[in-house]
């Protein structure tokens, strides 16, 4: 049982590390690969073209929490993403600070300070803002612990609606009722066929008027343009993106210069280089063990 790492050198080093202190196999790069055969497992952000080079391969790794840009795996290849506490608590942290940020007018005071103008706006209490998540997976509900915490009232949504912690979830066919009373919307859902547009201009019309938008969810679920004639209409207040689509947006985009919109790139998290390699060994301990492979993704789901 080896595992093929193709990601940069920078984490395999760590990786390599952590691997031969658990006396596990470990190849770095294809170029090391002398018999196919040996490979039974492969974590990577894609995949090569060809699976079927690797005969016995059991399981490929993403070395990210997303998965949407892995194709569909060969038959009896499972397809796991990377469970860590560090990617959690670093989108929490971002959805947080994005979430503050626009409560607090932010994008409007960073433009008046590029002005040098000082005025200010009233402020209103965290409990008077309906903040709705979108995704209640483990980063979802960290956000909505934390924000919950600080005293705003949270909601959630999921396809199932099923409860979390005691918070309010809706479901896939409470979409509008949810949406209703979402002052402050975040979008922390995977990229399915179901995701993808989903922000759209019907979408928005849903919202309470002035809404906010948190997105770290992946950037072909929003609509841009959408979204600028939401911003123009009143319909959104403002945004933070994390993600775009497509990624990183060109240069003369209309959303890097528009006051109302503050853009980061993609750094909601970063998996820990360490974190990701216990999750690589916890994954080849269970195939070893015939136990229910961690981070596991139902490929028809997408998640």
């Amino acid at each position: 049982m080896a595992l093929l790492f193709m990601s940069l050198a920078e984490r395999g080093a760590v990786w390599a590390r952590v691997f031969e202190q658990a006396n596990e196999r470990f190849i770095l790069g294809e170029d090391a690969v002398t018999d196919p055969a040996e490979v039974t497992h492969l974590a990577c952000w894609q995949p090569p073209a060809d699976l079927t080079v690797y005969p016995n391969l059991q399981a490929v790794i993403s070395v990210g929490a997303g998965v949407d840009q892995m194709p569909a795996m060969p038959p009896g290849v499972t397809l796991s993403r990377t469970i860590a506490p560090g990617i959690e608590e670093m989108v929490r942290d971002w959805v947080v600070m994005a979430s503050l940020m626009l409560h607090r007018d932010m994008p409007q005071y960073l433009e008046q300070a590029g002005r040098g103008e000082w005025s200010a706006k009233g402020v209103t209490l965290a409990r008077k803002r309906r903040v709705g998540i979108m995704g209640m997976g483990r980063i979802g509900r960290l956000a909505a612990a934390s924000l919950s915490a600080m005293g705003f009232n949270v909601v959630g949504y999921s396809r199932s609606g099923t409860p979390v912690d005691g918070l309010n979830v809706f479901g896939a066919d409470q979409l509008g009722d949810f949406l209703a009373q979402s002052d402050l919307l975040v979008c922390l859902l995977p990229l399915t066929p179901q995701t993808e547009g989903m922000m759209d201009a019907a979408f928005f019309a849903q919202l309470p008027q002035g809404a906010l938008l948190v997105h770290a969810g992946r950037g072909k679920q929003l609509d841009m343009a959408a979204l600028r004639t939401a911003l123009d209409a009143g319909q959104i207040g403002a945004a933070m993106l994390d993600v775009t689509e497509p990624e990183p947006l060109p240069n003369d985009h209309w959303a890097w210069s528009d006051p109302r919109v503050v853009i980061t790139p993609h750094v909601g998290s970063s998996t820990d280089h360490e974190e990701g390699a216990r999750h690589a060994l916890a994954v080849l301990a269970a195939s070893r063990s015939g136990l229910p492979i961690p981070g596991e993704v139902d490929q028809q789901r997408g998640y």
